[in-house]
């Protein structure tokens, strides 16, 4: 395509190339010089342009409408702009004569411009007037709805435009003297309802829904705990900390919302407030300065509270011994003291975030920089509270009487003597006399700190030091009065409170940064525990075993303090069906009680577990010396036969393995009725024991009567003793058992108490398994006496029945032996003493295997008779039926062994040969040395048998006994 063509067909050509085409056509056609060539630039030209026309129509056909309308669209703007021309063209006019004319009138124009503004500025005026009258109605407004900010800020600007713009109207001089003061009065009301957030907005009812896992079991407080105002709160709501406020964003108020439903957002609504009111700092020091104020009035109404809960009509909590009351108001305290210092928290970061830094603040008189910082910190809000709780406490725990009492300092010590706290000390003597023990007292508290007189303490210094606090009430000198005591004031209180006011200490901890770790709190509880507690439960214990054991002596005669046991109603409240002595209840009772004060005050187990180690040494050195006071003879340091046999190591160790001493221990655990051996074992057992016994005692002597326990009842004594002491011991063990599952080296798994021991030192556990078994063994050793010197009373009344008694006399004497007359009235004296004093078991132990003793005895004594006649024989007979009548009455069993001693003498009514003929026939009952003393005591009696026969006779018996042996060893 050529250039025109291009040019007519490019969509460029329209516009400005639409006359260069068309002139570009005339100097092509005016040029060319040949008419052919412009006839042909013509021809194709009318070619060109009847295609154009052919396409234009076809375009408006296809596009009529749209043609039509912006032909239309096009005719009314034309319209429209030509009308315009004509109206701007008559305003240019008007304009030229209003200018003319506004020249000629210009001062007058000027005069009332300026009327004008005049006016406008006292309309302007009246109506700040107007709005001015009317801040006093709506600052009541807000202030009744709570809305502070908002009424704060009304009272500013009405101020502020009182000094200013309206300060030269006289008419306003009095409304500007009363919003000053409502000023004033306004800030008052801001600081007495951010009080009462901090402070009096408890829920009521918060401490009831946390006692559900609290230390105390019980009813809780129904009443309001704060002041009527306050606002109930949902019980959902009760735990839940208030909202906090994002400090980064402003401060608004909703009018149509209740200010008081996010206690954070309205705390931080008066901090606003307050600065707004620029009394920050007297504000701040106002808070501070009212924290202690406010927290004892927390403490005097919950304090009302609680009496109004729980005391009856008529009756005074403040006279009853009840801790629980004093608890439940320190757990609603320390309850209410949590959201006061959370609501403290809650000031604070409001004051921090409207207080500018010191680089920033700027004194507005004299323009010179001021440090600005918080009067008041948590560490001041936390220091109240502890000030106010040490009050409370010091009220409580009677401090005032008890720092009087000068009290021991080493009572933790393991090696220390109890005697230490209960005596009074002599500067210059030591304690060294332990001899004498028949002279030593169960305990010796007549020089105790109970007794000592008060007036010896005035010299010394105290150490636990009060000053005037006590003068008067404690909570009235912080301005509340008397308050109402909910229990009576003791030092004991403290077990009741201990564990939670440790928990809130160590809560005060956490947030306060104590410089040497410890709070003035827990530094005032410790220095009350170490220096008046522990010594006041010293002189405790000391008097309460004073009086159990008061007057009580060690006596040659008996041992006086051991006799005295408890009643039946006791027993029956302790479970024992045997009498316990009153001093081992009496140190129990005590050892429980520091067993309980181990569990209430669990950081100090240590010093409580030392005392009662303490104790304990002392009691088992009573006890011991007891002991040793009934089984030494007079001043001598020889004992009694039973005891030097008790003692005796080879003869106790055969005694324990014996199965009857086995059953006793397995008494608890197995069967009774489970045979430990056979009877022939038994009796072979129960031989070995008579041999061994029989062998310790000299074969020609005679027991002194000194060297037997004559006195039954010290033999009851003796079982009151092992009773008392084996029931101590298995208590003690459980203890230890306790502990040792609370040990940091155990690996038991004992189901625990509800309330767990803490854990001790492995020194101290180790201590008391000591005297848990020293306690053990004392009380086996009484019984292992028991058991021997029933035995030793059978050889002091049956050895001379052998040896000073004349059985070939010529009389049929019908009484037996009056040695057995009195070894059975002695034997039935013990048994009325012991059977009362001892358990079944041992009671029979105690008894059980006496027959074959006694007629080991009598058996082996028959080498003593010089002769013997028909007469003496059945006097001998005699003497074993009614030593196995009593005995059977005792032991409710008949003592077979008794039949066969008494078979064994019946042998001297045959004569010798009939005997070897016996034994050849049924074989031998007795061993050879027993037929070897019955022939010689025959050919004793019988002159005619020459010592040669005898010989004869003892040779035969010799063969017999060979013969039989073999037999029935084949």
């Amino acid at each position: 395509m050529d250039e025109t063509e291009r040019i007519a067909t490019s969509p460029s050509s329209k516009g400005r190339e639409t006359s260069e085409f068309l002139m570009r056509i005339v100097r092509t056609l005016s040029h060319s010089a040949d008419f052919e060539q412009r006839e042909k630039e013509k021809a194709r030209i009318d070619k060109a342009y009847k295609q154009s026309d052919k396409k234009l129509g076809e375009l408006v056909t296809a596009h009529y409408e749209d043609l039509t309308k912006v032909t239309q669209d096009f005719s009314r703007m034309s319209k429209c702009i030509n009308d315009s021309r004509e109206r701007i063209t008559k305003i240019r006019e008007d304009l030229s004569s209003c200018k003319t004319l506004l020249h000629c009138k210009r001062d007058e124009l000027r005069r009332l411009w300026i009327e004008g503004v005049e006016h406008k500025a006292m309309v302007a005026l009246l109506d700040q007037v107007e709005l001015i009258k009317e801040v006093p109605v709506k600052l009541d407004n807000f202030i009744i709805s709570k809305h502070y900010l908002h009424a704060t800020d009304l009272l500013v600007n009405a101020v502020a435009k009182l000094e200013k713009p309206l300060a030269g109207i006289d008419a306003l001089r009095d409304l500007k003297a009363e919003l000053i003061a409502r000023n004033e009065q306004l800030h008052e009301t801001l600081i007495e309802e951010l009080n009462k957030q901090i402070y009096a907005a408890v829920p009521d009812q918060s401490v009831s829904l946390k006692r559900s896992s609290s230390y105390r079991r019980g009813s809780n407080l129904t009443k309001q705990l704060s002041d009527p105002e306050c606002k109930q709160t949902k019980p959902t709501e009760l735990l839940k900390p208030p909202e906090m406020v994002d400090l980064n964003k402003e401060i608004k108020e909703d009018l149509n919302g209740n200010p008081e439903e996010n206690p954070a957002h309205f705390i931080a609504v008066l901090v606003e407030a307050l600065f707004v009111l620029r009394k920050i700092p007297d504000s701040a020091e106002g808070i501070k300065s009212k924290i202690e104020p406010e927290l004892s009035a927390i403490v005097a109404r919950t304090s009302q509270q609680v009496v109004d809960s729980y005391a009856q009509q008529g009756e005074s909590l403040s006279s009853q011994n009840q801790p629980r009351f004093l608890l439940e108001l320190l757990e609603n305290v320390f309850h209410q003291f949590r959201n006061v210092a959370r609501m403290h928290k809650i000031v604070l970061r409001n004051l921090q975030r409207i207080i500018p830094t010191p680089e920033e603040t700027v004194d507005e008189v004299s323009g010179v920089p001021v440090r600005n910082e918080l009067l008041y910190d948590m560490n001041d809000v936390w220091s109240k509270i502890q000030a106010v709780l040490e009050l409370v406490l010091r009220e409580y725990l009677d401090v005032q009487t008890s720092s009087r009492q000068r009290t021991p300092t080493s009572f933790d010590e393991p090696s220390t003597d109890i005697n230490s706290y209960f005596s009074k000390k002599k500067p210059t003597k030591s304690k060294k006399h332990h001899g004498k023990s028949d002279k030593i007292s169960l305990f010796r508290f007549d020089a105790s700190i109970h007794a000592m007189s008060t007036n010896s303490y005035v010299d010394d210094n105290m150490t636990f030091d009060t000053g005037n606090l006590f003068h008067v009430n404690l909570l009235s000198e912080v301005g509340l009065g008397k308050h109402q005591m909910v229990c009576k004031p003791s030092v004991n209180n403290i077990t009741a409170i201990f564990m939670p006011l440790e928990a809130f200490i160590k809560e005060v901890e956490d947030a306060v940064a104590c410089q040497d770790g410890t709070s003035s709190l827990q530094s005032f509880v410790t220095e009350f525990i170490q220096n008046i507690f522990l010594g006041q439960v010293h002189a405790t214990v000391s008097s309460s075993i004073a009086a159990a054991t008061k007057g009580l002596q060690i006596i040659i005669s008996g041992f006086d303090a051991l006799r005295h046991v408890v009643d039946h109603k006791t027993q029956k409240d302790l479970g024992v069906t045997r009498p316990l002595l009153t001093s081992t209840v009496t140190v129990d009772r005590n050892i429980r009680k520091l067993q309980e004060l181990m569990q209430s005050l669990p950081t100090y187990g240590d010093q409580f577990l030392n005392m009662i180690c303490n104790i304990l040494k002392e009691y088992r050195d009573t006890c011991n010396s007891a002991y040793r006071g009934i089984v030494q003879i007079e001043s001598d340091e020889k004992r009694v036969i039973s005891a030097t046999w008790a003692k005796d190591e080879d003869i106790s160790r055969f005694l324990r393995s014996l199965p009857s001493w086995r059953s006793l221990q397995m008494s608890e655990r197995q069967d009774l009725s489970k045979k430990l051996c056979s009877e022939e074992e038994i009796r072979t057992l129960n031989s070995k024991e008579a041999l061994i016994l029989i062998s310790n005692l000299s074969s020609e002597a005679i027991i002194p009567q000194q060297e037997i326990i004559t006195d039954v009842t010290q033999m009851r004594t003796i079982a009151n003793v092992h009773e008392s002491l084996e029931w101590f011991a298995g208590r003690l063990r459980q203890f230890c058992e306790l502990l040792s599952a609370r040990s940091p080296n155990s690996m038991n798994s004992i189901e625990l108490s509800t309330r767990e021991y803490p854990p001790v030192s492995d020194k101290s556990l180790e201590s008391l398994k000591m005297l848990v078994k020293d306690f053990q063994d004392l009380a086996e050793i009484c019984l292992l006496l028991l058991h021997l010197e029933v035995r030793v009373h059978c050889f002091y009344f049956l050895l001379p029945v052998a040896k000073q008694s004349n059985y070939a006399g010529p009389i049929d004497d019908l009484d037996p032996d009056s040695n057995v007359l009195k070894l059975n009235k002695d034997l039935s004296a013990m048994e009325e003493m012991l059977v009362q004093s001892l358990q079944p078991q041992k009671f029979k132990y105690i008894f059980e295997s006496l027959g074959f003793l006694v007629s080991s005895i009598l058996m082996s004594s028959i080498q003593y008779l010089k002769k013997i006649n028909e007469n003496g024989i059945k006097k001998m007979c005699r003497n074993l039926f009614a030593i196995q009548q009593n005995l059977t009455n005792i032991t409710m069993a008949r003592e077979t062994d008794l039949d066969h001693a008494r078979q064994y003498y019946e042998l001297l009514y045959m004569n010798p040969d009939d005997v070897l003929s016996l034994i050849v026939e049924k074989g031998p009952d007795y061993s050879y040395s027993e037929y070897v003393s019955l022939f010689q005591l025959y050919q004793k009696s019988h002159p005619h048998i020459k010592p040669a026969n005898l010989d004869t006779l003892l040779h035969k018996l010799e063969e017999v006994m060979n013969k039989t042996q073999n037999g029935s060893s084949t």
